[in-house]
């Protein structure tokens, strides 16, 4: 595992809370504790207690064989203090599917994705106490997919909507059925102290299993995380704006988009043609990523040829443009011979304005000085020279 330690932005995450009076009203939701569906009595306690009330799950497990949506909250605290299992079908015998969640999709407006449950609101704290926990039932659906990716209406665990002045610190969220948490058009998050874990037991992978993925969203926070999974930590999709990730651990995932094991800074764009719909493997979009810095960490990489269906001949089309980087102190060590390897596109102009210096990185075979750098398509460098 490592950890992470770097600011990217400062973000204030405003934590108001409405515990000061100790007499606010409480709703608990009550288990039936006998295998049935509890959604309806979660249900029913988010709709009594939606403003300026206190939300309590006890200590015990609940079994949720629903799709739920609880957006309209205000002045919210909930407290998790058991298990919300999202459960599958025919679960009491030996045949688990996943019919019912498949068959009836909440559509996120995103790459035909769905999610189990829609929580959003604003001034909401969700505390888990330590122990309070998720679950997706994860490990069904990666026998069923067998490492497909992008399965239409494969849900997310949770999806943090429109929230606004939220806190969610505390919470266990395992073997997640796709990506653990996806941000969308929220502002103001705060994550602090969530434990993700969500690992295959055996040899099909859990693909696509995604810590968090924030998309439209601004101001979002993760503090204190542990994430352990079989894809990206955290994705930070179109327009995130100011995501601060903080003394983090992360264990044997991908990366954090600009962050990981392979590469201590990772920019990645696909190839500018549209595979499939949605696009699965290719874009075919336009954008840009400008004024970016990275500092103390380890080896960067820049690809903008990334596809998943098998080598595509536009390698050089994406019109992504990739511009005004700095990567700067960075002490450390790593397999690679190379500081930087960064392969652009001629079809955006090339990468410009990269500035690299300061570095002092050594060689974990040969123990020799790293110094040299890959370069493709990269114009107005500084601080170092293509080699």
């Amino acid at each position: 595992p490592f950890t992470l330690h770097d600011h990217f932005s400062s973000v204030l995450v405003s934590q108001n809370s409405i515990l000061e009076d100790s007499a606010v009203y409480t709703c608990t939701g009550e288990a039936n504790n006998d295998g049935s569906d509890d959604s309806p009595a979660i249900l029913a306690a988010f709709k009594e207690c939606r403003k300026n009330r206190r939300i309590v799950f006890s200590n015990t497990t609940y079994n949720i064989e629903k799709m739920m949506t609880t957006t309209d909250l205000e002045n919210t605290q909930i407290e998790i203090h058991g298990t919300l299992v999202m459960r599958l079908d025919n679960l009491a015998i030996s045949s688990k599917d996943t019919n019912y969640w498949l068959s009836n999709p909440q559509p996120t407006g995103f790459q035909d994705g769905s999610a189990a449950w829609f929580l959003g609101g604003k001034n909401v704290t969700v505390d888990g106490v330590g122990y309070g926990t998720l679950g997706g039932n994860g490990q069904t659906w990666y026998n069923q997919f067998q490492g497909q990716s992008n399965y239409p209406d494969r849900p997310h665990g949770l999806a943090i909507w429109k929230a606004s002045s939220m806190t969610r610190s505390n919470v266990r969220m395992v073997q997640s059925q796709m990506w653990t948490m996806a941000i969308m058009h929220s502002q103001n998050v705060l994550f602090d102290g969530v434990y993700i874990n969500s690992t295959s037991n055996n040899g099909y992978p859990a693909r696509n299993t995604d810590g968090a993925d924030t998309i439209d969203s601004d101001r979002i926070t993760f503090r204190n995380m542990y994430i352990r999974n079989g894809d990206d930590v955290i994705a930070i999709k179109g327009n995130s704006t100011i995501i601060l990730i903080e003394d983090s651990t992360v264990d044997h995932s991908h990366r954090i988009k600009g962050l990981g094991p392979r590469h201590g800074a990772y920019v990645k764009t696909w190839t500018g043609d549209q595979v499939s719909y949605p696009p699965n493997g290719g874009g075919g979009g336009i954008g840009y990523l400008k004024n970016l810095a990275a500092t103390r960490e380890a080896p960067f990489l820049i690809g903008q040829y990334t596809s998943f269906i098998g080598q595509q001949e536009d390698c050089e089309g994406s019109t992504f443009k990739i511009s005004n980087m700095t990567v700067r102190n960075w002490v450390g060590d790593g397999a690679s011979i190379y500081v930087a390897d960064m392969n652009c596109s001629q079809g955006c102009g090339g990468c410009e304005d990269i500035t690299i210096e300061d570095i002092d990185l050594k060689n974990t075979t040969t123990g020799a000085d790293v110094a040299r750098y890959r370069c493709r398509d990269v114009v107005s460098v500084h601080g170092f020279e293509c080699s």
